[in-house]
């Protein structure tokens, strides 16, 4: 099959990566009307966001991994026909389970996001690289404003099922468009998945996002909660050990302990629990009735009317960041996106009582969340191997995952844990909140700050012997590789 063009392939990644982002969000201001519909209570409707979740923590690394073995094309295919049978069974689902399951089904096109980058490295040429990602990661991060900005105005002129009825015809497109013209990566890893490794990945995930999405029903001192707290910590170190032992590991941990690579997951643990609180709360602190002394009575489409400034700003300045990138770098990118999250969480803190003060700060937080995630893609990108580019990134997501679940779980302890005789939490509950996340934010700027101020992708040492993989200029790669990989990491600027 001929090569295709690049905007294309472009448009095809996008629209894949943009709608399972957008599902992320879609169906949370909803979650009302669906426990009403289903004749199901607030407990169990939770587990509509909770199975989601848990399914695209466990499948966004391993499938990155997939992709980079056995070709990035063919995995994204199948990704997105999952994602597909997911909404379709959303869409048809009679009772709760089978809308929790269809959820995790759908949580599978968590790949989308490894494997389109890793598409972008190894399709599109040097001077494209950079932007493209800047680009992609700008619809991903606005992909969650659209879910949130249009989960009312869907629900109330149609129905809650054509929440996942639009995204069924525009997956279903994208499907046969990439199949047919999206070009099949060349470039593979070389071995196999490990399979012991993707079980214990898995099993320590669960154990840890579970309690934290749970907690609050179940309570913070339960059995339960503690349990499986301890469970995540032993697994943790079992998977730990598998993976260094291990001649074919499902995450190299050597490209984890890049100097490049781990500050910037720090990052995103860091900035994520800022972004998925806000994201959380903010909707529910302006529909809170002005009775309670705060909040603006906002319904769910008005609510996410409010959001639309986020929605505008991160994708404006998604975009923007891939062409200030090659003059900053992607480092001082990083630093001010999480210096403006922080800014943000602090206007919220301080200033809170009219509605153009919060969608002031949602525009600012909009604006820091554009720069974070493309800066945080583009750095991952330029600081590790090419057949390492799915895993490192699937890994990178997964890890602004688990910092958004703390961040959510945490902020929800302080905005639940005293409340007002109506039952409404209390203003103080807020304030104290959006003052963790500042911190929060602030703190991910300092870890960007520890960032190298030159990325390569050197790894620490040989696995065994003849294995000198890298991706620098003494790459054994091809020159047409070589020169691919120095332009996707170019020198920061300090």
């Amino acid at each position: 099959m001929p090569r295709t063009s690049p905007r294309l392939t472009f448009a095809v990644l996008a629209t894949g990566a943009g709608v399972f982002s957008m599902l992320q969000s879609l169906i949370a201001p909803a979650l009302p009307t669906v426990q009403h519909a289903l004749h199901t209570s607030q407990s169990t409707a939770t587990w509509v966001m909770t199975a989601y979740l848990l399914s695209a923590s466990i499948f966004t690394p391993i499938l990155g991994r997939v992709g980079d073995l056995i070709g990035k094309k063919r995995t994204m295919v199948a990704v997105l026909v999952a994602v597909l049978a997911g909404c379709l069974l959303a869409a048809l689902a009679p009772t709760i389970g089978v809308l929790i399951v269809a959820r995790v089904v759908q949580g599978i096109g968590g790949a989308l996001f490894p494997l389109s980058f890793g598409i972008i490295r190894d399709e599109f040429d040097a001077s494209r690289v950079s932007g493209s990602i800047s680009n992609l990661s700008a619809v991903i991060a606005a992909g969650g404003g659209v879910g949130m900005v249009a989960a009312g105005p869907i629900v109330s002129a149609l129905d809650y099922r054509w929440l996942f009825w639009i995204p069924v015809g525009i997956v279903a497109v994208t499907t046969l468009i990439a199949l047919r013209y999206v070009p099949e990566s060349p470039r593979r890893a070389a071995g196999r998945v490990n399979w012991l490794g993707a079980v214990l990945l898995s099993g320590w995930l669960v154990a840890l996002l579970l309690p934290l999405s749970q907690a609050g029903q179940w309570g913070w001192g339960s059995g339960r909660v503690i349990g499986l707290f301890a469970a995540a910590v032993l697994l943790f170190a079992v998977w730990l050990t598998s993976e260094a032992r291990s001649a074919g590991p499902l995450i190299d941990l050597r490209i984890m302990r890049l100097p490049a690579v781990w500050t910037t997951n720090t990052a995103a643990l860091l900035f994520g629990a800022g972004m998925y609180a806000i994201w959380s709360f903010l909707p529910g602190f302006v529909q809170t009735p002005k009775s309670a002394g705060y909040g603006f009575g906002a319904s769910v489409t008005a609510a996410g009317l409010l959001m639309l400034p986020m929605l505008v700003a991160m994708f404006c300045s998604g975009v923007l960041s891939g062409r200030l990138e090659p003059v900053l770098g992607a480092k001082k990118l990083l630093v001010a996106g999480a210096t403006l999250g922080a800014v943000a969480c602090a206007i919220l803190a301080l200033w809170h009582d009219r509605q153009w003060q919060v969608a002031l700060a949602a525009g600012v937080f909009g604006l820091g969340i554009g720069l974070a995630f493309a800066s945080m893609a583009n750095l991952i990108v330029g600081s590790v191997p090419a057949e390492q580019t799915g895993a490192a990134t699937g890994m990178n997501a997964n890890i602004r995952t688990i910092g958004g679940s703390i961040g959510a779980a945490v902020t929800s302890v302080l905005v639940t844990g005293h409340v007002q005789s109506s039952g409404l939490p209390y203003e103080s509950g807020y304030t104290h909140g959006f003052t963790l996340l500042a911190l929060l934010c602030l703190a991910a700027a300092l870890a960007a700050l520890l960032v190298p101020a030159r990325r390569t992708a050197r790894l620490p040492g040989p696995r065994a012997s003849g294995d000198t993989r890298r991706a620098d200029a003494g790459s054994a790669a091809p020159a047409q590789e070589r020169t691919r990989t120095e332009a996707v990491a170019p020198a920061e600027r300090s």
